[in-house]
């Protein structure tokens, strides 16, 4: 059996590069921001609120959806989209320990 590269990566690394993954686009950086920003749970068409047409914004919607960052409920004939806080919350931590990690401030390069 072939293993995948990924599977020589320990899987802290892995967690931290699907969160990369999914914040690697600054339109769902913009759809992460407005959700926030709106302290609420949206009801319908986010794509006027980015410069990108909705077939466009509903594929960037389903890859935070796939990392899990937000959620998407069925309410009539809508998708209300809220943000997933525990997930958020869990990212934060990764992507904050994994930055910690790094030795920057010690660092030299001659």
């Amino acid at each position: 059996m072939v293993q995948s590269k990924c599977g020589l990566f320990d899987n802290e690394f892995k967690v931290d590069a699907a969160y990369f993954k999914a914040l690697s686009h600054p339109a769902r950086l913009q759809i992460l921001k407005f959700l926030s920003d709106s302290n609420i749970c949206i009801t319908g068409d986010i794509s006027n609120q980015l410069p990108l047409g909705r077939t466009t914004v509903n594929q960037h919607i389903n890859e935070l959806k796939a990392a899990g960052l937000i959620i998407g409920h069925i309410d009539g004939v809508n998708t209300k989209y809220c943000l997933n806080i525990e997930k958020i919350e869990d990212m934060k931590r990764s992507v904050n320990c994994f930055m910690d990690s790094l030795n920057a401030d010690n660092f030299k390069c001659e």
